[in-house]
């Protein structure tokens, strides 16, 4: 029997939701970037250095293996219910993370904590989704990404400011205030939004192939030229396991009868060339955010404060990159030219870090600054295309699938860009160690630098390739349902 038609939500309700929204998004986000900066002091805390990498990693495989399922749970019982137990989840992380005495209870509290923060994010952009049409909700795409660059840049300043004046277990506790904030802040506004949920069935052997997978793989991109040299057994071994569930997990998509992935999502143009192009463009973000300051300190010779302040422009440009592109996808019908023009900018100022001559500080911001905005142009019309693309009862399934790919492209650049640099400080390093810049082969650092911007570049040609097959649907109302196609 249908439920009774709800009455609207007023202009109020819809911002405060979404402002809760936003506040969960920035507390997925900054949880992957605000223990950086106190690792070194919590392995000294712990007096376990050695396994300091799975602080990180622990997060890392839970939510992006947690994101997914979360899309079609989602789909499934409602976003509000889910959003509310990821928030529980997370909080029930941070309160264990802080807690913690010893670095195994650690990581498997930072485990839980990725568990919950698996679907702040996809879920929160799911839920914008539901309470507002694609082209209303272009408008927010700047705040979306503002969340981004907050925690890109707050983070470790955050992170360290505890670990050094306070304690490093802060960095946890600091989530209490703000995830209970962002729970009641949605919670019961949300009983009063829109329902699209249908009676799906959860494919229990598709998660666990998936779940699979994705571990095994992460793991071994986290592990690989690093930890372990990419020719060991283990090594192998998770590269092969990982293989060959990706292999039943696609074998399991065509036989199931309702699988994790719906079918008639993975099969639209729009979906595949959008997710596609997103996770590119975002693994070349990430990848850069990660290893600019190796640069910057390694070979122009920068301070770690100045490294700091050089990077500035790489982050905000992507907040310009998303406002531009989000507003005149508003005014123009074929929209794909957005994205384009903002990657062949990048490919530009990528070419002439790699070809050129060294540019002096001046020119180098400026050119962080046109390859940020143009990766930023990328970010609002992928989300929304594949959002525009499905009916409402999936968006929950696709909107994961996008996030979700994006942090696997996340991980698969920053391992390529990763296994580049390594070999300038001598090839695989210790599990508790991290790049030493003073004792680092300048010219060898120099030239793994050209090979990164090269990497760089192929990347950024993928992406190109994916936004030119994308199909410039038109935006659909709220109430409209979607293009065929």
């Amino acid at each position: 029997m249908a439920e009774p038609q709800k009455p609207a939500l007023a202009r109020a309700d819809i911002t405060g939701i979404i402002s809760g929204l936003l506040l969960a998004m920035l507390l997925g986000a900054l949880d992957q970037t605000i223990v950086a900066t106190a690792m070194p002091t919590i392995g000294r805390d712990l007096g376990d250095p050695e396994h300091l990498p799975w602080i990180v990693t622990a997060y890392l495989l839970a939510a992006t293996a947690a994101t997914p399922l979360y899309g079609k749970l989602a789909d499934i019982h409602g976003r509000r219910v889910m959003l509310l137990w990821s928030i529980g989840l997370f909080i029930a992380g941070s309160i264990a993370c802080g807690l913690s005495r010893n670095m195994l209870v650690l990581a498997a509290a930072r485990a839980l904590q990725g568990a919950g923060g698996g679907g702040l994010i996809s879920l929160s952009q799911t839920i914008i989704a539901d309470l507002v049409s694609p082209r209303e909700r272009l408008r927010y795409q700047a705040a979306i990404a503002g969340v981004f660059v907050t925690s890109s840049v707050a983070g470790p300043v955050l992170g360290g400011f505890f670990a050094q004046h306070l304690h490093w277990t802060m960095i946890f506790w600091v989530n209490l205030p703000l995830g209970l904030l962002a729970f009641l802040m949605t919670n019961g506004r949300l009983k009063r939004a829109p329902r699209h949920e249908r009676p799906h069935k959860l494919d229990l052997p598709g998660a666990v192939l998936l779940t699979g997978a994705t571990t095994s793989l992460l793991l071994a991109l986290s592990w690989g030229g690093r930890v372990y040299a990419w020719t060991s057994p283990l090594m192998l071994t998770l590269v092969g396991g990982s293989l060959a569930l990706w292999m039943a997990f696609a074998g399991r998509l065509a036989t199931a009868e309702e699988p994790l992935l719906p079918l008639n999502v993975l099969r639209d143009r729009v979906v595949r060339a959008s997710t596609l192009g997103g996770a590119l463009a975002m693994g070349v973000f990430i990848g850069l955010s990660i290893y600019m300051p190796i640069y910057l300190e390694g070979v122009r010779g920068l301070t770690a404060s100045q490294s700091g302040l050089a990077l500035i422009p790489l982050m905000l440009g992507t907040v310009a990159g998303a406002t531009i592109s989000a507003r005149l996808m508003l005014r123009i019908r074929r929209y794909r030219v957005l994205p384009l023009t903002g990657l062949v900018a990048a490919l530009a100022a990528l070419l002439r870090f790699a070809f050129g001559p060294a540019p002096d500080f001046v020119t180098m911001e400026i050119l962080f600054f046109v390859i940020s905005i143009g990766l930023g142009a990328v970010l609002p019309v992928a989300t929304i295309t594949v959002q525009n693309a499905v009916d409402l009862h999936e968006m929950g399934t696709a909107t994961a699938l996008a996030n979700g790919a994006r942090q696997l492209g996340g991980a698969l650049v920053v391992a390529i860009f990763g296994a580049l640099v390594i070999h300038a400080f001598g090839g695989v390093a210790g599990a508790g160690e991290g790049f030493d810049i003073a004792h680092a082969d300048q010219t060898a650092l120099t030239a793994a630098f050209h090979n990164v911007f090269v990497a760089a570049i192929c990347v950024v040609a993928g992406a190109m390739l994916c936004m030119a097959l994308l199909e410039d649907r038109p935006m659909r109302d709220r109430d409209r349902p979607r293009a065929e196609g």
